[in-house]
């Protein structure tokens, strides 16, 4: 994806569905179990508990040691944490009933998460992976209220979904919404792919 300057470097977009499946929306929290242990086989901070914590440390603080001594993002590690944080947009829309594709490991079907890869020499601060998740925390409370709403939704929309077999468009948009905030701050905070502050906005 060409990014222009007005645009900020990650972009996030679920396609909506038009006809829905109520048999799997209906048992969609069994079904995502599978993909849900390979997830966290292949990537530990995406789980729960002391152990994601440490896993996602170690993330953090690996990509910030590269950056911060060697000033080097290498294009091995940013591809795999794009596609693994491709995998887990797509396990996250299955999980909130924003899709009703199976999450691929591979490929893109509806949901699409693009990262801009930085030149760490000249778009990224070799200094700021040192503050950046504590300048991040704004976006922390906001995306938890926020969340509380996501899972309401969610609830709304499981029934919407079984009754008339639609998930309500608005309600679709705020939880669309909610996770391209959320994956911008991860790829700002953490994944540091670039130095542009998350905008506080749901929208493109």
């Amino acid at each position: 994806m060409v990014y222009d300057s007005d645009m900020y470097p990650v972009q996030f977009d679920v396609e909506y569905p038009e006809i829905r499946n109520r048999l799997t929306a209906l048992v969609r929290l069994i079904l995502v179990i599978p993909v849900f242990v390979i997830i966290t086989l292949i990537a530990p901070q995406a789980g729960e508990g002391i152990d994601a914590l440490y896993a996602a440390i170690g993330l953090y603080v690996a990509i910030a040691l590269m950056i911060l001594f060697r000033r080097k993002y290498p294009r091995w590690w940013f591809d795999w944490n794009l596609e693994l944080s491709r995998f887990n947009a797509r396990i996250f829309a299955y999980l909130l009933l924003l899709r009703d594709e199976y999450p691929s490991t591979d490929e893109a079907q509806a949901v699409s998460l693009d990262i801009a890869y930085p030149d760490a020499e000249t778009q990224l601060n070799r200094f700021m992976p040192l503050i950046k998740w504590i300048l991040a925390i704004p976006h922390y409370i906001i995306l938890g209220f926020l969340g509380i709403l996501v899972f309401l939704v969610t609830i709304i929309a499981w029934f919407a979904i079984l009754i008339v077999g639609r998930y309500p468009r608005g309600l679709f948009d705020f939880s669309v919404g909610f996770a391209r905030w959320g994956n911008r701050v991860f790829a700002y905070a953490f994944l540091m792919t670039t130095d542009r502050y998350p905008p506080f906005r749901m929208s493109p």
